[in-house]
């Protein structure tokens, strides 16, 4: 639970180096998110008891869950982009990279591709290795 709301923690932070461990336990908590937000929504519908029907309007509950879930969205899209741009740093590659995405049909998978890439072995110009709990310097004079 720790990995997954981490990048919420470091809100704004766009600095310095995440594990991929972060980066997919962050998207999977997005994604459970996203599909409680969703059956509650739908469950909002069918307590109106109209069924699925899209000429229908939505009932004001809907609403408030839509606009809701808009909030929620401009919310958590600066850790999103944070933790993305600190994957990248951790290939010793540029944030501006996350720019991969507006590309229409690949520029996704390209970005996908990024994410599941390993990072760069020790320190980096975008600080220490997020898998070495003590630096290479350290580690190395704790068994010298």
């Amino acid at each position: 639970m720790r990995w997954m709301i981490m990048p919420l923690r470091r809100y704004f932070d766009f600095s310095g180096r995440s594990r991929r461990l972060e980066y997919w336990m962050f998207t999977l908590f997005m994604f459970i998110v996203a599909i409680a937000w969703a059956i509650v929504f739908f469950l909002l519908g069918d307590a109106a008891g109209e069924g699925i029907d899209a000429t229908r309007e939505m009932n004001g509950a809907e609403t408030a869950w839509v606009v809701l879930g808009c909030l929620l969205y401009l919310a958590i899209l600066i850790p999103v982009l944070a933790v993305q741009v600190r994957r990248f740093h951790d290939q010793d590659k540029t944030g501006w990279l996350c720019l991969l995405s507006f590309i229409p049909y690949i520029g996704g998978l390209i970005v996908l591709v990024f994410m599941v890439l390993p990072g760069t072995k020790g320190e980096n110009r975008f600080g220490d290795d997020p898998k070495d709990p003590f630096g290479a310097e350290e580690a190395a004079d704790v068994f010298s």
